[in-house]
């Protein structure tokens, strides 16, 4: 199945600041939505374990992320690949843009190119289109609580 779908979020944050965070392991794990682990294994290269729930199915995807065509601090694609055993697997890409929105704000624009099988797959479309974006959405808003939870302790 395939997924294709862009949205943006505005995170709380001058642009370098959220450019560091895509790239800081520690920030990711905060972020990403049901992150068990997050290790860096090389350059901008990441492997993860991450709980999802689709419908009735929840699995354990364990698999990598790599950041590529990096343009600090504009763009860059995140490309990612993993399996939850017999509930499925998922591959795909994000593509983000990063743009000053005034003063201590970001822009960040995102697009997901995604290809789902398995189970997961069988749930049908609007279920797990629905699924990918409200995770989606979930990593912007705790990318947005981490913010404010540094901008906090720094103070």
């Amino acid at each position: 199945m395939a997924i294709h779908f862009s949205d943006s979020a505005r995170i709380p944050a001058p642009r370098s600041s959220v450019w560091e965070i895509i790239f800081d392991q520690d920030a990711l794990r905060a972020c990403i939505p049901g992150c068990e682990s997050l290790e860096q294994v090389g350059k901008n290269e990441f492997e993860a374990t991450v709980v999802a729930k689709v419908g009735p199915i929840k699995a354990r995807f364990k698999g990598g992320v790599s950041i590529e065509n990096a343009e600090q601090p504009f763009s860059c694609i995140l490309h990612g690949q993993g399996s939850g055993g017999v509930a499925g697997q998922a591959s795909g890409q994000v593509n983000l843009r990063l743009d000053e929105a005034g003063e201590n704000e970001t822009q960040l624009r995102y697009e997901i190119d995604a290809q789902i099988g398995g189970k997961i797959a069988q749930l049908g479309n609007r279920l797990v289109v629905g699924t990918v974006k409200k995770i989606a959405a979930q990593f912007f808003s705790n990318m947005e609580e981490y913010v404010k939870r540094q901008i906090w302790a720094a103070s």
